[in-house]
């Protein structure tokens, strides 16, 4: 019987993770920037009427057999304190009311609370 140990986890750029979804959503953004510039090549191709039927069609079978993290329209934005993928500031990756908690608390360089 052997023993097995426990995967480490790979090392993640942004701090505050929560759960999985978060994760994941990470993973995805890193997939398509690795593969970004492969798959706007053969776009290219495909959509380019000067080349061959069989290279476009090659292409074409490509992009369709490549794994669906390489695609934009599978990235979402999330919050990274709470996981939830609704109402979310971009420049802070937070939820509105995460960033209301985290802004009132002072957690958050730069942000005051309006008073007029």
């Amino acid at each position: 019987m052997s023993m097995q140990f426990p995967k480490i986890p790979k090392k993640v750029n942004i701090a505050g993770f929560v759960n999985t979804r978060v994760l994941r959503d990470d993973k995805k953004r890193q997939v398509f920037a690795k593969y970004e510039v492969q798959r706007q090549a053969l776009r290219y191709a495909v959509r380019n009427t000067s080349l061959p039927a069989r290279t476009r069609v090659q292409a074409q079978l490509e992009l369709a057999e490549s794994h669906s993290y390489t695609r934009s329209t599978t990235i979402k934005n999330r919050c990274v304190a709470s996981g939830t993928a609704r109402s979310i500031f971009r420049d802070f990756k937070l939820n509105r009311y995460q960033f209301r908690l985290q802004a009132l608390a002072g957690e958050l360089p730069g942000v005051r609370k309006a008073s007029w």
